[in-house]
């Protein structure tokens, strides 16, 4: 059956072991007009793998999105149907593809998802650690500071944290979840589906002890806040001290810390930040 056109076909692949691509995926690569891949030479490897007679590639990653976007449009205006994939999972977890789904919605042009492998759920099912709720963060920044905010505004989130982080910068990237985030079970899920797929449950407090070795792509899984009684007004008051940058307005100290604390308000803050300034 031909499909129906057009159509943005969002479609999950394999994120190592080929047999994880649905008969459907298969059809839909092999039947649409454009696949747009973010390594095209990828992609005409795994359709190469299982037989798929692609008609045309057209590269769609990153820094061409937004140039891409606008000719994927105009092929869909004309009527064909395009099939957008990563280079390897569930497209747009993490990878290009928000900015043309968007537009697509915005024109009417239908958007059909075509499920299969996704990294952070993958991830979540074996770890074992507490599934729900969790919050996936994508790709870490790679400056301290980009990370720093990032685990501060998700420190009090209750529920898991994954994300995606070079084995070069895993170290140190865990090293400053710990500061922020403070004791917490971890897992390190590496070379998921594939041969050498390993789950290391462990502690973030341990994370230093990890094999420098570690090889493949790595789904971290940290899981949920362990502190559950009222932080301390000391530990509050040693936080003030840690987190205070010079011109810090008062009301902003206090938004940060509500993150990194337990049980207190942010008028409560506050009143404390005013008072230690006394």
């Amino acid at each position: 059956m031909p499909l129906t056109s057009p159509r943005l076909w969002v479609v999950a692949t394999p994120l190592g072991n080929p047999g994880d691509l649905s008969p459907r995926a298969r059809y839909v690569l092999e039947t649409a007009d454009v696949i747009l891949a973010e390594d095209t030479r990828r992609a005409a490897q795994l359709c190469a793998r299982h037989g798929i007679h692609a008609r045309n590639f057209l590269s769609f990653y990153e820094h061409n999105e937004e140039q891409r976007a606008e000719e994927a449009l105009r092929l869909l205006r004309a009527g064909r149907s395009l099939a957008l994939i990563s280079d390897g999972g569930t497209p747009l977890v993490a990878d290009p593809g928000y900015r043309l789904v968007r537009a697509c919605r915005k024109e009417g042009i239908t958007v059909s998802p075509l499920p299969g492998p996704c990294a952070p759920a993958v991830a979540l099912s074996a770890a074992g650690l507490p599934p729900l709720p969790f919050t996936f963060l994508g790709f870490l920044p790679r400056n301290a500071a980009g990370q720093k905010a990032l685990f501060a505004a998700f420190a009090a989130t209750p529920g898991a944290l994954v994300f995606f982080e070079r084995k070069d910068r895993l170290k140190v990237s865990l090293a400053l979840a710990l500061t922020v985030l403070g004791p917490r079970e971890m897992a390190v899920c590496r070379e998921l589906t594939k041969t050498h797929e390993e789950f290391i449950l462990t502690r973030l407090e341990k994370s230093a002890e990890l094999s420098d070795g570690l090889l493949g792509e790595l789904t971290i899984v940290i899981g949920p806040p362990e502190q559950t009684e009222r932080t301390s007004v000391e530990e509050v008051r040693l936080l003030v001290n840690l987190e205070a940058e010079p011109g810090d307005k008062p009301r902003a100290l206090a938004r940060r810390l509500q993150r990194l604390t337990c049980g207190w308000s942010r008028k409560e803050l506050y009143s404390l930040i005013l008072d230690n300034k006394n």
